[in-house]
């Protein structure tokens, strides 16, 4: 055996009593890490993962995207129905948004059972997406107390490796900017229907209410970013594996114009001071310039398409 071998086996031994150490002290392995201000995936602790955006991912949508952060991969699709509106808003249509984790996400999620983040997240998308008033509800009126669009959004993760509500989040506002509202007419039932200039009984339209396809108005769009807050660090955009061992979480959500939408800290030991939260704030600061330019990206990629 040659002074080569020799090194090779040493080295894949080294390796196994690294990945032995990280299993049995989880904690004090990345401790080790954050002596350095590092992270196992070689990271600054500051730094987000590798972020992509794939907007048209779903072709019977209407507006649809693929984000992923890391490894955590999240597809949203919308599909659109006409309703008739609520008497307290006649002239704004509704969105409905829906988080869901099938079993293939993530070896937590048993088939059968429903994952318990899955309403947790839902929730917080509806209430950051709705609050932030990104969407103009009145802009899905078609016509005042009689119909307006029903907005369904749909987000599924197809890999969860941490930073669920940031790659959710991240998809739906690829998905909105992706979205076509359909053309309709009103034919002479009074009937808002899909617009070809007559429907399938022959009967002519009286009135058309979208001649063409055309997009959402989107603004104050929201971005996050979650955070672990350990001893006197923060670590931003964590995987799975950092958020089971360091449970101290922060999201914070701001808008395109930096200001703040919310701020959730679900539990954890530690307290969140104001310098810890200030500190949280300008990383989501940063992330939200990085985010937009992906967007951004994403955008001029399938207009050039």
């Amino acid at each position: 055996m040659g002074p080569r071998d020799g090194g090779g086996i040493g080295d894949l031994a080294g390796e196994m009593e690294v990945d032995a150490f990280r299993l049995l002290f989880p904690l004090r392995f990345y401790e080790r890490h954050l002596l350095e201000s590092i992270r196992p995936d070689a990271r600054p602790l500051g730094t987000a993962r590798d972020t992509s955006v794939a907007l048209g991912a779903v072709g019977s949508a209407d507006g649809s995207a693929l984000a992923k952060i890391g490894h955590t991969t999240m597809l949203a699709a919308i599909k659109m129905e006409v309703m008739i509106p609520s008497s307290e808003s006649p002239d704004e249509g509704c969105v409905a948004i829906e988080f869901h984790m099938p079993p293939i996400c993530s070896p937590l999620v048993r088939p059968g059972r429903p994952a318990v983040a899955a309403p947790v997240i839902s929730k917080q998308l509806s209430d950051v997406i709705l609050s932030s008033q990104m969407i103009n509800l009145k802009e899905l009126s078609l016509i005042t107390g009689k119909a307006a669009w029903m907005v369904y959004l749909d987000i599924y993760c197809l890999d969860a490796d941490g930073s669920l509500f940031d790659a959710a989040l991240l998809s739906a506002v690829a998905a909105f900017s992706n979205l076509c509202i359909p053309a309709v007419s009103v034919n002479e039932d009074g009937r808002v229907i899909a617009s070809s200039g007559e429907n399938r009984e022959g009967k002519t339209m009286k009135e058309l209410l979208n001649k063409e396809k055309r997009k959402l108005t989107l603004s104050c769009i929201p971005f996050s970013l979650t955070c672990i807050l350990h001893k006197k660090y923060i670590l931003a955009d964590p995987t799975a594996e950092e958020e089971s061992i360091m449970e101290t979480l922060v999201t914070v959500v701001l808008d395109s114009s930096t200001r703040l939408i919310s701020l959730y800290k679900p539990g954890g030991p530690f307290l969140a001071y104001t310098s810890v939260v200030q500190d949280c704030i300008a990383l989501t600061s940063r992330r939200v310039k990085e985010l937009q330019k992906i967007i951004s990206e994403a955008i001029s990629d399938m207009e050039a398409d």
